[in-house]
């Protein structure tokens, strides 16, 4: 059965450098990407004669590789579930997945008193940046701020870059 992936904010990006594609195959797994391509087949196993079990409608959105097929990547989404996907569909690209129920403020500074520029519905998908002591600066299309790393699904503890 094919199930689709509802999105909060779908953001439409172009497809996938071929730096990044190399990039891909030469990393070790447990590792972050995001799904590159506004349209991506996740089947249960490493071909595409696997069958189809989600169709991702929603570029930018961050996954888990944690096994590594030529040309193949078993990933595991924001949910849980795990299934394979084509390496061309997948970017380097960091991104994160604001989680909760409430939305999450946006700093200007990575610090808790400084000004809240923007709130973060859960749902919402952005571009990592500038992560370290338990913040990371994320850019929802353009609309820049520091959140908690708690507040987001994308990151591994105490990870920083």
């Amino acid at each position: 059965m094919l199930r689709l992936f509802a999105a909060a904010m779908i953001l439409i990006l172009g497809g996938l450098p071929a730096s990044d594609a190399l990039a891909q195959k030469e990393r070790k797994p447990p590792y972050w990407a995001s799904i590159s391509a506004g349209k991506a087949m996740m089947r249960a196993g490493p071909g595409k004669n696997y069958p189809a079990t989600w169709l991702y409608q929603r570029a930018d959105l961050p996954i888990r590789v944690v096994e590594v097929y030529p040309n193949w990547r078993r990933i595991q989404d924001p949910q849980g579930t795990t299934g394979w996907m084509l390496v061309h569909l997948l970017s380097d690209t960091r991104t994160a997945l604001v989680t909760g129920k409430e939305p999450r403020p946006m700093h200007q500074k990575p610090d808790g008193s400084s000004k809240i520029v923007y709130r973060a519905a859960p749902g919402v998908v952005g571009r990592l940046t500038d992560c370290s002591a338990g913040w990371c600066r994320l850019d929802v299309g353009g609309k820049r701020g520091f959140i908690r790393a708690e507040h987001f699904w994308g990151l591994d503890q105490g990870e920083s870059f």
